[in-house]
């Protein structure tokens, strides 16, 4: 099965494909994955630069409810997951669910922290001025993670750039 990558909603081919091997049964073929073509890329970056508008204007409650379902659907998958990572990586089943659990609860985190959304009021130089800071999204934010912790490192980008109303566009190794 050659799985695809994910670009403004739908599910492309691109321009050939690699196999990923169990390291630990070489036997053992995961996959075959996309790889994506330059055009592939400037797509993504298109639509996540598209998407920003409206992400980087969502509310603090459907950021939160995504980032919060986000977490649920991975931590209800941990075992699946955790399979899938050990067998990718060579990683014992348990390094495999606890680094699953792990981004889960990265999720959790940021959902929490999109309530939390603040900034500071800070005394001025100036007498009877303050000084007020806020954040605010920067637009699109290129992810690239390395393949030791697949689902972990890529959870410590994603959630808080989608909490702050970032948009992404993610390239794992």
């Amino acid at each position: 099965m050659t799985y695809r990558n994910l670009i403004d909603g739908e599910w492309i081919h691109g321009s050939d494909a690699v196999r990923n091997i169990n390291p630990s049964d070489t036997n053992d073929v995961i996959g075959e994955y996309a790889r994506a073509s330059a055009d592939d890329a400037k797509a993504a970056i298109a639509a996540a630069k598209a998407a920003f508008p409206a992400w980087s204007r969502s509310g603090i409650l459907e950021r939160h409810a995504i980032l919060r379902k986000t977490a649920d659907e991975i931590l209800a998958r941990k075992d699946e997951l955790g399979r899938l990572l050990s067998r990718e990586e060579g990683k014992t089943l348990a390094e495999g669910i606890g680094e699953t659990v792990r981004a889960g609860q990265i999720f959790d985190f940021f959902a929490g922290e999109a309530l939390r959304l603040a900034g500071e009021i800070i005394p001025s130089v100036r007498p009877d001025i303050g000084v007020e800071i806020t954040r605010e999204p920067v637009g699109v934010v290129g992810i690239i993670t390395p393949w030791n912790f697949p689902i972990a490192i890529p959870a410590w980008k994603i959630a808080p750039a989608l909490c702050y109303g970032n948009t992404i566009v993610f390239k794992p190794a």
